[in-house]
């Protein structure tokens, strides 16, 4: 169990490259008065830990492991009601996060802006985006951004006021006080880019009809 906010000191980053200890410096800093240096090192670690199961590329793991675990300390931080939170959030889940959880996610950010925030992640995530995901995205006029296959967390759950799940059933943890909906979108491995349909029928509804 990660430690509580501000609570005990943990022991420090067991990961001595120099790359993850200046990112988790620098993250302390951007985190002082919220979390304890030890609490930032330990989500930094763990999300390093969480990725490294399935990266097929290691190089910017220490990078993407920054962006995981500014997002679910974030997450936390709004949860726990030591951050504002000012619109609603969004989860979509899948098993992998490289397809329709990635699509749904990209179209609602473009469709909503600013007035929900949305997540994406899978319960048993991807090593990369899958291509046809990235293929319909850039027919769209989007793009994933920063966006990275990543597991799903208990912290960024307890943040989201809506959970969408997109066929990962069971796999996805319930929690109490969360809304959960199921979008019945089609899986995205193995489509025929040429022989497929208008590309938004991916997309199962609308986020702002949910709030």
């Amino acid at each position: 169990m990660p430690p509580a906010p501000l609570g005990p000191s943990t022991p420090p980053l067991r990961n001595t490259d120099p790359v993850l200890v200046r990112i988790a410096r620098d993250m302390a800093q951007r985190y002082t008065g919220v979390f304890a240096p030890e609490t930032v090192a330990y989500f930094l670690e763990e999300s390093l830990e969480l990725l490294s199961a399935r990266a097929a590329i290691t190089i910017y793991l220490p990078v993407i492991a920054e962006r995981f675990a500014t997002e679910r300390l974030d997450a936390l931080a709004r949860s726990e009601g030591l951050a504002p939170k000012t619109v609603p959030e969004v989860l979509f889940v899948c098993t992998e996060n490289s397809g329709r959880s990635q699509l749904a996610a990209a179209l609602s950010r473009r469709e909503a802006a600013d007035d929900v925030r949305v997540h994406s992640a899978g319960t048993l995530p991807s090593a990369w985006i899958d291509p046809v995901a990235l293929r319909l995205l850039d027919e769209l006029g989007l793009s994933p951004d920063e966006e990275f296959p990543k597991p799903l967390t208990r912290e960024v759950i307890r943040a989201a006021d809506i959970v969408i799940t997109l066929g990962c059933g069971d796999a996805c943890p319930a929690i109490s006080g969360r809304r959960y909906v199921d979008w019945d979108l089609p899986d995205l491995k193995g489509l025929d880019l040429e022989s497929r349909t208008d590309p938004l029928r991916f997309h199962g509804g609308s986020v702002l009809d949910l709030r």
